[in-house]
């Protein structure tokens, strides 16, 4: 126990003042890597997963497809054996290969499953590898396990390892949602207008311990820990601290960090506790899925320019496909994004287009070259 509480204190420590610091020493990094990105033309990206087996052929007819509409970015969630075979095939395509990878959600993790002590903490204290908020794939590290962390950051080096790649690209970097979008609610039977404790995460016993040693107070005593900017603050520093020691690991080996995040900085503190605008990353790509909060076309633009507005990095505006099957629609959602600052929309995913919506892709592409 007394080991905890100096782990805990310890890393409390690293988490509410190591944040600042990291700043401080990947500023230089970052701003150099992106002043040549933000000078690019309006980029097109897709998000794909790559199975366990790679098949050549498929590879280079789907990288085609990608080609012919515009795309010159595909960020792939697969293996780093598997990424080394599509990355040459993609070179002589002309399309960039990043390599995307979940982060503190790692279902089915053979490794982080021997360690249960690993997993995130809700207010019940159940553990998220024990009891599955949501869906049976919600299994959560604590970011505040030292040893968790660098289990994530063993996973970072492996695609580093990789040569070619455009970006370590982190996803699931940030906490089970506290609170769902509203169209997303009725699907799991769930209404939710407080937050509620079975989804309200971040309560492993080393961050208590740390909390405990530096408020002088158990947040799990909080009878409303909504209230407390203290407590969402430091649960938001052990993520950010995370990413941003990534960053320093990534930058030092001149490579670069990218992460898909919530549509913008203050929406992702509240609902999933992720302030991605403290974090030293080379592009941020927004998943601005208008649909899964009942917002329209107008909503991609508002929610792309706060972005724009809180970052020196350049945003990639994620848009989401199966809400945009009206061409009209799609057209809308890339041209606001554009007017609004991002550097480029991001597809989930371009691999089932229509034939309507590649001839959308094909005339914007075509004509933002020109301009």
């Amino acid at each position: 126990m007394n080991k905890l509480k100096s782990l805990s204190i310890l890393l409390a420590y690293m988490v509410i003042f190591g944040c600042q610091e990291n700043n401080t020493k990947t500023e230089e990094t970052k701003n150099d890597s992106t002043s040549i990105d933000k000078k690019d033309a309006f980029r097109f990206s897709t998000w794909t997963g790559a199975s366990n087996e790679f098949n050549s052929e498929e590879w280079a007819n789907r990288l085609e497809g990608y080609k012919e509409v515009g795309i010159s970015e595909a960020l792939i969630n697969g293996s780093p054996e598997i990424l080394e075979q599509i990355i040459p095939i993609a070179k002589e395509k002309g399309i960039k290969i990043h390599g995307w990878m979940w982060t503190l959600n790692r279902p089915g993790d053979t490794i982080a499953n021997k360690h249960p002590e690993w997993y995130s903490v809700n207010k019940n204290g159940e553990n998220s590898l024990e009891k599955r908020a949501y869906v049976d794939y919600y299994q959560w590290l604590s970011p505040f396990h030292p040893e968790a962390r660098e289990h994530i950051k063993n996973n970072v080096r492996k695609l580093m390892a990789v040569d070619g790649l455009a970006s370590i690209h982190l996803d699931y970097v940030r906490y089970v949602d506290v609170i769902l979008g509203a169209d997303l609610q009725p699907k799991y039977d769930i209404v939710q207008t407080t937050e509620m404790p079975e989804y309200d995460y971040g309560y492993h016993p080393i961050a208590r311990e740390g909390y405990k040693a530096i408020f002088g107070v158990d947040p799990i005593n909080y009878e409303h820990p909504e209230l407390s900017s203290e407590w969402r603050q430091y649960r938001l520093n052990a993520v950010t601290s995370l990413v941003n020691e990534i960053a320093e690991m990534v930058h030092s080996e001149k490579k670069k960090l990218t992460a898909a995040v919530f549509p913008f900085p203050e929406m992702s503190r509240q609902m999933v506790r992720q302030a991605w605008n403290d974090w030293n990353l080379d592009t941020a790509f927004p998943m601005l899925y208008h649909n899964f909060y009942r917002e329209n076309i107008n909503w991609i633009g508002f929610a792309a320019e706060q972005g724009v507005k809180t970052v020196d990095y350049p945003i990639m505006a994620g848009i989401y496909m199966p809400a945009l099957s009206d061409p009209e629609d799609l057209e809308k959602a890339i041209r606001i994004s554009k007017e609004k600052g991002a550097s480029g929309v991001s597809l989930f995913t371009a691999n089932d287009l229509s034939d309507t919506q590649k001839n959308i892709l094909k005339k914007l592409t075509k004509e933002f070259n020109n301009e």
